[in-house]
């Protein structure tokens, strides 16, 4: 599925359903925000089991990314703006947005900046701020094959490097870093400058009105469960998961127990 947003093509993938044209208008929606180097494949359990029960679902190729044209954005605001941007194009008036790393804080931005239109926001892999270590910034301007191999190693726990894949023969570390690798020159560092950037601070989350759900891998060495629990204890209401021995790569190593956690939290409010 392919939509024009902000005059760009973006590609986007709708949970195996290939909905009438104003179907995604008439359902409850939910948009899956992908993190660095990543791309909309990260999310296939997750949005085509809520594209197979009465949502509509929109998974795309952030802008620079995968199948989608122009260049990275490069700061979380600009994210959060075009998930808004999005919704207007397919015509959707609100919202559940559900991130990943650094989709995460896009969906958190969003739920700041456009408080009218979302109807909740689910952080998968979060944490405020999220620093990134210089090396890692370095190599992703300069060396990405190099700054790949870091954050595949601490992407996934002890036990995700020697495999446990519940899908037999599938290596998810080396599925991981096909994924990356086939990302367009230039994205890497600008997501993770992005991260960097991010000023948002804990004390300003307590405007947020929607419901919100933070999802932490209790072995994340890149956004560490404290992190993820102070952004929880920020929010009025908000609910905190943790998956124990869960690494970073949560939709890899524990999808099922992502998706109950999604399909509990965002099932919870309703499909009207």
């Amino acid at each position: 599925m392919r939509l024009m947003v902000a005059g760009r093509s973006v590609h986007l993938y709708n949970g195996g359903k290939n909905p009438a044209p104003d179907a995604l208008a008439r359902q409850p929606a939910v948009v899956f925000v992908h993190g660095v180097q990543q791309d909309h494949s990260c999310w296939t359990q997750q949005s085509r089991w809520f594209g197979h029960h009465g949502y509509g679902v929109l998974a795309p190729d952030l802008p620079g990314y995968g199948k989608s044209a122009g260049d990275a954005l490069r700061s979380i605001e600009a994210l959060a703006d075009w998930i808004a941007a999005l919704l207007d194009a397919a015509g959707i008036a609100q919202a559940h947005v559900v991130g990943h790393s650094m989709g995460s804080l896009a969906a958190l931005e969003f739920a700041v900046r456009h408080p009218a239109r979302a109807l909740s926001a689910a952080l998968i892999g979060a944490a405020l701020p999220m620093p990134v270590a210089p090396a890692l910034l370095g190599a992703a301007r300069d060396d990405e094959a190099r700054a790949a191999e870091m954050v595949n190693d601490w992407s996934f726990s002890a036990a995700g490097q020697f495999g446990g894949n519940r899908v037999p023969g599938l290596w998810m570390l080396g599925v991981n870093k096909r994924l990356m690798a086939r990302q367009k020159p230039g994205v890497f560092h600008a997501g993770l400058a992005a991260c960097n950037a991010y000023g948002r601070t804990l004390e300003s989350l307590a405007t947020i009105a929607a419901p919100v759900l933070v999802i932490a891998g209790g072995r994340d060495r890149m956004t560490s469960p404290k992190a993820a629990r102070a952004i929880a204890a920020a929010i009025p209401g908000a609910r905190f998961v943790v998956l124990p021995g869960s690494g970073h790569a949560m939709m890899a190593e524990r999808p099922d127990e992502v998706l109950d956690a999604l399909g509990d939290f965002i099932g919870g409010q309703g499909v009207s």
